[in-house]
């Protein structure tokens, strides 16, 4: 199946060969291709250029796009969109006075989740979660990461772990798994917190890895959760396992994590509300991707990441959604492009950037996800006519996609 797409008035993030990622400068340039055309066959991009030099092929299908800009789909690096329930009685909590960190003592927050997810059957847990994964594919996202750690029991954790994978069989989206028992501590373990991270070392973590249910590892370093010391612990039993860290750090205070997941090779640490200065330092020339989370920061009234400081330190930065049911109800990557744009000062072309091709290496996906390239996944979007790309963050609050193609084909 040959799909010819003409009279693209911008064609975004268009890479002759495939790069990894893009770091501090570099993440101002967008490449881009005006008045574009654009060859799918079947899954793959096979052809791009200007319409000036398009060749003489004879497609199943043309689409014209006359008017409207064409990208490379969301790569939405860090989401919890498996769960169960929500938490909207907490939401009115903190509108009330009430702190996140206040509101997780009381037993809300990650605990009353787990609550939740460990009365709900899997089945249940399967069909309040793939609406969500629905929706984020009608808003753009081709690529999502999606973590565990709702379960906080053996049970639990596999449990999670089994509705992500049967969401990557029966979706065209693709989708990477995040083993994340070291989300916070279950009640049962508050006085044995070395019992709950044997329990994940010598129990949890061989079982899913037996049983292939996961790509990464992921522990939430912060004050009150876990210390430097048991992430590092966590991490290595991982790794051993064949589980590469990518981990939570430095939400609300700089206690080493970075440094840490830094020595680990972690695929990427996020959050990174808090940096100092040794923060930024200990990621240079590092195979470590930040990653920021703008709709949590939002959400939740917290500092944002310091993106500026960053990307001038030379670094990269990817953008992502964190949609949970607890700090981010939302996995709309638009929001967080222009909210990157708004709060963190990021221009839209570096925040596209983050979203789309540093979204692809903070979960390995760089080979085949995050730009325009010849034989990359053909999952895009077309906007609606607009004036300029320009338009996709500065017009936050607008729906400007027009139609969302996954593996080659539009999305219903």
């Amino acid at each position: 199946m040959i799909t010819l797409i003409t009279n693209i008035k911008e064609l975004l993030q268009v890479r002759e060969t495939t790069i990894e990622k893009v770091s501090g400068a570099e993440m101002a340039t967008l490449p881009t291709i005006k008045n574009a055309f654009l060859v799918l066959e079947d899954n793959l991009i096979a052809d791009f250029g200007s319409m000036e030099n398009l060749p003489e092929i004879n497609p199943d299908k043309v689409i014209d796009a006359t008017g409207k800009v064409i990208l490379p789909s969301w790569c939405d690096s860090h989401t919890h969109i498996v769960y169960a329930g929500n938490r909207e009685q907490e939401f009115v909590d903190r509108i009330n006075g009430l702190t996140y960190e206040e509101i997780a003592n009381r037993g809300g927050g990650i605990l009353n989740s787990a609550k939740k997810l460990n009365e709900t059957s899997e089945d249940e847990i399967y069909e309040q979660s793939k609406l969500r994964l629905e929706e984020v594919m009608h808003l753009g996202t081709g690529a999502v990461e999606i973590k565990s750690g709702y379960g906080l029991t053996i049970e639990g954790e596999l449990k999670m772990l089994r509705v992500i994978k049967k969401l990557a069989e029966n979706y065209p989206i693709s989708i990477k798994a995040t083993f994340l028992g070291a989300h916070a501590f279950p009640t049962h373990y508050k006085e044995n917190t070395d019992g709950y991270i044997d329990e994940i070392i010598s129990k949890m973590i061989p079982e899913i890895a037996k049983n292939k249910l996961a790509d990464y590892v992921d522990v939430f370093c912060e004050s009150g959760y876990f210390s430097v010391e048991e992430t590092e612990k966590i991490m290595q039993a991982g790794i051993d396992y064949g589980l590469k860290p990518k981990i939570h750090v430095n939400q609300f205070n700089s206690i080493g994590g970075i440094q840490a997941g830094v020595k680990f090779k972690a695929r990427s640490v996020d959050h990174l509300e808090i940096m100092n200065p040794e923060d930024i330092e200990a990621l240079k020339d590092s195979e470590t991707m930040p990653v920021a989370l703008p709709s949590c920061s939002y959400f939740l009234s917290i500092p944002y990441t310091p993106a500026r400081e960053m990307i001038k330190a030379g670094l990269p930065l990817a953008l992502a959604t964190d949609f949970n049911p607890g700090s981010t109800p939302s996995g709309n990557m638009n929001f967080v492009v222009a909210t990157a744009c708004i709060k963190m000062k990021m221009t839209p072309e570096e925040a596209i950037n983050a979203a789309t091709i540093n979204g692809a290496y903070a979960m390995g996906l760089s080979e085949t996800h995050g730009s325009i390239t010849k034989g990359k996944k053909a999952n895009l979007i077309v906007t609606k006519p607009i004036s300029s790309y320009y338009q996709i963050p500065y017009a936050f609050a607008s729906n400007l996609i027009e139609s969302v193609f996954l593996e080659g084909k539009i999305l219903e």
